[in-house]
């Protein structure tokens, strides 16, 4: 017996624009949260810098000065030195040696023994004369107002020019990267590298330029108060939720 074959038509498709307005969609009012585990998009680092104006909206430069010289000294004294003791120190310094001129006559003993309690102290009684001799010789008597000037004078490396230059001059033309913000920039994953320098300019890649100046005095704040080096806040950090980190345990 010979049968005969029959066909099976197949049911028809969905045409491409049918399949398309059956996907699911998010609704117009839905809102993305920046995810913590996302790539460096600008949402979330606009998410970052938010979380830190309402966390530190007055955040400012820690140490105690008067005139760009004196910020330049006390800059220079803050290396391998917390801000607290630099601001013990500084008052005695510069009501004995209040001008470049002043310091550049004094003995490095008289510097010394004012400084001591900022360690490195005769390195930096030497630096802190030198600037004044320098300041002197080259601008004037004056603290020069940019970064390649700066940076010709005895102990001011690039983070002590952007300090300055930041908060006296208002100048943004780098990021300051102390010990906080290289800490916290990595945990944030804003950067990778694994030198100031490197991790400075990684910030500048990503942090729009008016964020510059109030980023650093920002996350210094932070850094001191809830991300410290061991067992950092988490539970009461603003920034958790955005926080590529939180979940590691931090030794050092």
């Amino acid at each position: 017996m010979t049968g005969t074959k029959t066909s099976k038509k197949k049911a028809p498709g969905k045409s491409p624009a049918l399949r398309n307005s059956t996907r699911k969609t998010a609704g117009p009012n839905v809102k993305k949260t920046p995810s913590a585990r996302g790539p460096l998009a600008a949402d979330r680092v606009a998410a970052i810098l938010k979380a830190l104006d309402e966390a530190y909206p007055d955040a400012v430069c820690a140490l105690h000065h008067r005139t760009p010289w004196e910020l330049l000294v006390a800059t220079i004294l803050s290396a391998q030195c917390t801000d607290v003791r630099v601001n013990m120190v500084t008052p005695e310094l510069f009501r004995r040696f209040p001008t470049p001129e002043a310091m550049a006559k004094a003995t490095l003993p008289e510097l010394e023994a004012l400084i001591k309690t900022t360690g490195f102290f005769r390195n930096k009684a030497k630096s802190i004369q030198g600037a004044a001799r320098k300041i002197i010789a080259d601008f004037g008597g004056k603290v020069p107002e940019t970064l390649a000037e700066l940076t010709t004078i005895p102990g001011a490396a690039r983070k002590t020019a952007n300090v300055v230059l930041g908060v006296c001059f208002g100048k943004a033309e780098g990021v300051v990267v102390d010990t906080h913000v290289f800490r916290i920039a990595r945990r944030l994953e804003l950067a990778k590298g694994d030198t100031p320098q490197k991790v400075e300019q990684e910030l500048m890649q990503v942090l729009p330029p008016d964020h510059w100046i109030r980023f650093s005095h920002q996350v210094i704040h932070h850094g001191r108060k809830v991300c410290i080096a061991r067992n950092p806040k988490c539970n009461v950090c603003n920034l958790e939720p955005l926080c590529r980190s939180k979940d590691k345990t931090w030794q050092s």
